[in-house]
């Protein structure tokens, strides 16, 4: 992994992205999306993460995150690897899952590629971790996250998608605790 893309201020605020492998369409599915989102409140109540934005798209995940009290680099590692596994066995399970084999197929084959892995991995490999170190930067990112679905034509207005903070940064309550950057 580059020097560039690290957690190295452990105090700070990150942009983070990452994404299936192979760029699999997978969060096509509500419920895979859940399995994000439960994920996330786990890491919020148990492992200190705080959620500033974030959005899912089909392939890929963006947030602003930080963490006052455990290394980011562990949560976010955690996180992808249990979110990984759970979505292997809701794909696996799901019945109205047509491109069951495929996805699974991709999986398998990435994760056989990848020594680091066991048999199968969703993630790609990076979050390329970019600390959001002044406020033209912030504003930057988390523009670029909300404008994500409007961007890819999914919406008009970036507060109408529901898995985005863009909501609880127009005065709604989103799906997710967020610490608002203010």
């Amino acid at each position: 992994m580059s020097r560039k893309y690290k957690f190295r201020n452990h105090d700070g605020l990150y942009f983070i992205s990452f994404a299936t492998v192979n760029w699999i369409d997978l969060f096509i599915r509500n419920e895979y999306k859940e399995i994000i989102l439960d994920s996330w409140r786990y890491c919020q109540k148990n492992k200190g993460l705080n959620i500033h934005a974030w959005v899912i798209m089909s392939n890929h995940i963006h947030m602003i995150i930080s963490s006052g009290t455990n290394k980011l680099e562990n949560i976010v590692r955690d996180m992808k690897s249990y979110t990984s596994t759970r979505l292997k066995i809701a794909i696996s399970e799901n019945p109205k899952e047509s491109r069951r084999d495929w996805i699974l197929q991709m999986m398998n084959s990435a994760g056989k590629m990848n020594g680091n892995n066991n048999n199968f991995q969703l993630w790609q490999q990076h979050n390329k971790p970019i600390e959001l170190f002044n406020n033209i930067i912030m504003q930057q990112k988390l523009d670029y996250l909300h404008n994500n679905p409007v961007e890819q034509g999914i919406v008009y207005k970036p507060e109408d998608y529901v898995y985005s903070s863009a909501m609880d940064y127009c005065g709604e309550t989103g799906l997710i605790d967020v610490v608002i950057i203010e």
